[in-house]
């Protein structure tokens, strides 16, 4: 049960390594923006399935955002991906009426090009839940750092041309990828999209 002892250490854990949260009074991303706060069908059915902000991102970790993971215990999987799909996972971190936090649209970010994710649900998703700005932001990004990957062209063919958010608000696109300096050929910079990888193992 997730209100056991044991868990609540493991929850401890996991969201002393993830940044430290806001009051509950925040403002939203869509209020950074500038835009209308909406009532959210798809976080809605998160906290139905007690997926809360937090809960969203230690699921990005438990579902292969290792790079976000410190090494701490994993409590058992929150929810299946029957459940919640690994699309509606990234929608939900991406989406506008979510407590602004830069570190959630990262693992948004992450989870954008989760393997199996379909750029047509991915789209039909972002545009019910008022997120194409946002979405095409992280896909641009994708695009130029991964300009042969299809995944990201068939992506912004299928997202309107919007206003990009604004740069004070979204992370910079640099935050999205991993730069490695150290190679076995010496030293140069490798970049890499910031993805899910295998999966954690976790306890329980």
């Amino acid at each position: 049960m997730m209100g056991s002892c044991t868990e609540a250490i493991y929850f401890a854990a996991i969201s002393g390594h993830l940044r430290s949260r806001m009051a509950t009074d925040a403002p939203t991303l869509a209020a950074k923006l500038g835009t209308t706060t909406h009532i959210s069908p798809l976080l809605q059915k998160a906290r139905r399935l007690g997926l809360g902000q937090r809960e969203l991102e230690i699921l990005a970790v438990q579902r292969g955002c290792n790079y976000y993971h410190d090494g701490s215990p994993l409590p058992p999987m929150l929810v299946s991906s029957e459940q919640f799909s690994n699309a509606e996972l990234a929608i939900a971190l991406l989406n506008p009426a979510l407590r602004y936090d830069p570190q959630t649209i990262r693992l948004g970010a992450a989870m954008l090009s989760a393997p199996g994710n379909l750029p047509e649900e991915l789209a039909r998703l972002s545009l019910l839940e008022r997120c194409q700005a946002v979405v095409r932001y992280v896909a641009e990004a994708g695009g130029k750092f991964e300009p042969q990957n299809h995944f990201w062209i068939n992506l912004l063919n299928l997202l309107p041309s919007v206003a990009s958010p604004k740069s004070s608000v979204v992370p910079h696109p640099t935050r999205f990828v991993a730069m490695t300096g150290m190679t076995r050929r010496g030293i140069e910079t490798i970049i890499q999209w910031i993805r899910p990888g295998p999966v954690a193992p976790v306890n329980g």
